[in-house]
């Protein structure tokens, strides 16, 4: 109620404060909707900036674990470029402990004792240069014996036989390379630490070629912190490494270690490209407000997950929110409140003027506007002023004027014609001349009365069967004045028929024809009128075997075509060729060819699309 007593007594009848209203409220819209998709803009790059720092830490991440994989590879492949080292490592795997003990010793005996061949050695050696390994475990395929050295270099060899143990079946398994421990092992061993992940490489007898089993390694997982070590204040969220089966290899935050990952089954909708040899890359927002990058290594069997709550990244651009919020704000306060002070100056000096025509209304004819400025409403309130001043001289005259007015509209409504008594007079000279006998006089005049209907009749759509048609009055008349000397044809597709063209577009050059290209002193006069479609383009061919046109002629006619404005000659062409152009530009008009004796071919090119503007005249 309040807001509609405010209207009416403020705006409703106020243009300039109607105006402020509409103004201010596209500005403040304006403004709000810039900010808005400004706010987006930044937002969604802030987003994605932090997402690609993400995913840069996460290649970082798989280069660490990809690297330690490479590095056990390394271990066991410089073991088999030691022929005595190789050999020494197929008898552990196949003997039990005390047999590789007498086994070194009769090395040892032999002359043989290059400690740099001797397997615990050469493992101690390795954990000494690799402090993140925990647990470095030979497993004997053929004997069913579990080797472990531990980070203290403690040594001691298990049985697993599958009576007692389901370990054998465990390293029968088919598993990725990299993975997370097994329980029976991690019993085995007596290894619970959960922040472990294993690497596993098989071990092959260099001689025979067979597998004597395989090399077993556990890894510390906080030791993967430190690929983080570089994105430590920029990194939003956590990274987490995930195994084949799902269990936690990695988690920055130290929380998931020893579980499953809450949202790992929503990762499994972020795309990924697991080829063969290529880690793949994902994003997806997850329905709990977290956005997830997601990396898939297919031949380690491991997949890492960044994922980053929405109000963590939100963070990094709530700054940027409250400076574009403010600033729209002071553009807004500016934007309204300037122009209002200029709004209310205009509207006091239009209410003087209102109030000044009311009293000119009333028959006050002595007042005067009082406004010496220079702007609009100065140079209206003069002007009023001035037609004041000269108002009772004009009365006189004006009301001559108007009585002169009245005579002469009398005269003009006196000297119409009724387009109706035209036609019935037509009519009349018809039928009288049919009575006469005169049947082809009587035909002209029912040809030309349809053409004078057809010209003269206003119709809203006007198509390509209409103009024709009218063409077809116009030939007809001539076809019955020289009887045998003219004929014509007209070849009209029915599914072009409904195409709106141009009026008189071609009349005027079926008329040129008969003016300047009927020869009378031959039998064999022909026009033949034929349409078609072509490329998007309605073409219209007037073909005609008349006078033609001499080189000399055909020059002036092209250059009275393009000229700007017209000279009085060729008002027909020039007029069709003229109206097609403005219409529908450049590419359409008329195009003449003709040869001196032969006739000549008048091409009219109109827009073939339907429903093109055809109602100029």
């Amino acid at each position: 109620m309040r807001f509609g007593m405010m209207y009416r007594s403020y705006f409703k009848n106020n243009m300039f404060m109607r105006m402020f209203l509409f103004f201010s409220i596209i500005v403040v819209l304006t403004i709000i909707a810039l900010s808005y998709f400004i706010f987006q803009s930044i937002s969604q790059s802030t987003i994605q900036r932090e997402l690609d720092v993400q995913k840069t830490a996460m290649e970082s991440v798989d280069r660490y674990i990809h690297g330690r994989y490479q590095s056990v590879q390394d271990l066991v492949r410089n073991m088999y470029t030691n022929e005595a080292l190789s050999a020494n490592v197929s008898f552990f795997i196949n003997h039990a402990y005390f047999e590789y003990v007498q086994y070194r010793m009769d090395q040892f005996y032999g002359d043989s004792n290059d400690y740099s061949t001797d397997v615990l050695k050469y493992f101690e050696n390795w954990i000494d240069q690799n402090p993140d390994i925990r647990n470095l475990m030979l497993y004997s395929a053929n004997r069913q014996y579990l080797s472990n050295l531990n980070q203290y270099k403690q040594f001691r060899q298990l049985s697993a036989n599958q009576a007692h143990s389901y370990i054998p079946d465990v390293m029968a398994l088919e598993s990725k390379n990299i993975s997370s421990p097994n329980a029976w092992v991690r019993r085995a061993i007596d290894q619970w630490d959960p922040s472990l992940y294993a690497i596993r490489v098989p071990i092959n007898n260099k001689r025979s070629y067979k597998n004597d089993g395989q090399l077993l390694v556990y890894l510390d997982s906080t030791s993967i912190a430190s690929a983080l070590s570089n994105y430590q204040n920029s990194l939003k969220g956590e990274i987490v490494v995930l195994s084949a089966n799902g269990d936690v290899l990695f988690d920055s935050k130290g929380r998931y270690y020893g579980k499953k990952y809450p949202y790992e089954s929503e990762t499994k909708a972020v795309f990924d490209n697991t080829s063969s040899g290529n880690a793949g890359l994902g994003m997806f927002r997850s329905n709990q407000n977290m956005y997830v990058n997601k990396l898939v290594s297919a031949d380690e069997g491991y997949m890492i997950i960044g994922a980053a709550p929405r109000e963590e990244i939100a963070e990094a651009y709530l700054g940027i929110r409250n400076t574009i919020i403010t600033i729209s704000a002071i553009c807004i306060l500016i934007a309204v409140v300037f122009p209002a002070l200029f709004v209310v100056n205009f509207a006091k000096r239009t209410n003087r003027i209102v109030k000044f025509t009311r009293k000119v209304r009333n028959g006050d004819f002595a007042a005067r506007i009082h406004d010496q400025r220079d702007d609009e409403l100065g140079q209206i309130s003069r002007s009023f002023n001035a037609m004041l001043d000269e108002l009772n001289q004009y009365i006189e005259r004006v009301y001559k004027a108007e009585i002169k007015q009245k005579e002469t509209e009398l005269v003009a409504l006196q000297a119409r014609i009724n387009p109706h008594f035209l036609y019935n007079t037509l009519e009349v000279i018809r039928m009288r001349a049919v009575s006469q006998g005169a049947k082809d006089v009587g035909d002209m005049i029912y040809s030309l009365s349809v053409l004078f209907k057809s010209l003269v009749q206003q119709k809203k759509i006007y198509t390509l069967k209409d103009e024709l048609e009218a063409c077809r009055l116009y030939l007809e008349l001539f076809r019955i004045r020289y009887k045998d000397k003219f004929n014509y044809e007209i070849h009209l597709p029915a599914e072009l028929s409904h195409l709106t063209v141009m009026k008189l577009s071609l009349q005027p050059i079926v008329e040129n024809y008969i003016v300047h290209g009927l020869r009378t002193d031959r039998k064999d006069n022909l026009l033949i009128m034929e349409v078609t479609m072509h490329e998007n383009m309605l073409k219209v061919k007037v073909t005609d075997n008349g006078k033609g046109i001499t080189p000399e002629r055909m020059s002036e006619i092209m250059s009275e075509l393009n000229q700007p404005e017209e000279t009085g000659q060729m008002f027909g062409l020039r007029s069709v060729h003229t109206r097609l152009k403005f219409l529908y530009g450049p590419e359409y008009g008329i195009v003449i060819t003709s040869q001196p004796g032969d006739g000549t071919m008048i091409e009219v090119n109109y827009p073939g699309q339907e429903g093109a503007d055809g109602n100029h005249v």
